[in-house]
């Protein structure tokens, strides 16, 4: 069964898309929060100018640095979001896991029942349900046992027979079922 789970989770496409999703919500946040954040602005000049009152005063060198003062965030209110985001992704991730792990844990008991009841036909009713009618066709071939007697029998072989391939259907189908869940061919 675990095997079935971690071949499951490394498989299932709807799992994969909301792990995507947490991953695309938690950039989606890192890009508010870059968008949020003040650059400070950096300026250096050099100027030739002449100034008429100071003789020696021809080359002018300046360097400033402006770091904006954010009074009001506008942007808050994105980063909140994002974060909103990024939880309901993991609930939704969180979701989509247990409902694998229901998928393949149903199926995987389907599968078993069907296996259970499929063993006492295949090891015991099918053998009886044969030597009974051919029992019962001998002695009706000499005369003795009565036609209802051997259509009794022809139809509970039949009727043995109906249930042990139906059950084989329905094992078929669970087989189905858990590749399905896994998300690829495990059960052949």
């Amino acid at each position: 069964m675990n095997d079935f789970h971690q071949i499951a989770l490394d498989n299932r496409p709807d799992l994969r898309a909301a792990v995507q999703a947490i991953d695309r919500a938690k950039t989606d946040h890192q890009l508010a929060i870059a968008n949020g954040s003040t650059d400070p602005t950096l300026n250096a000049w050099y100027t030739y100018n002449p100034s008429f009152n100071n003789p020696n005063d021809h080359q002018t060198l300046g360097a400033s640095v402006s770091i904006p003062l954010r009074i009001f965030d506008r942007n808050q209110g994105e980063k909140q979001r994002t974060l909103l985001d990024i939880d309901s992704s993991q609930k939704t991730a969180d979701a989509t896991q247990a409902q694998v792990f229901a998928d393949v844990d149903s199926s995987y008991e389907q599968m078993r029942n069907s296996i259970a009841l499929l063993k006492p036909y295949k090891e015991k009713y099918r053998d009886q349900a044969t030597r009974v009618r051919n029992t019962v066709t001998y002695a009706y071939q000499h005369g003795g046992a009565s036609l209802m007697d051997f259509l009794n029998a022809q139809s509970d072989y039949r009727t043995v027979q109906l249930a042990y391939l139906q059950l084989i259907g329905s094992w078929l189908t669970a087989a189905s079922q858990l590749n399905l869940a896994v998300g690829r061919e495990v059960i052949q």
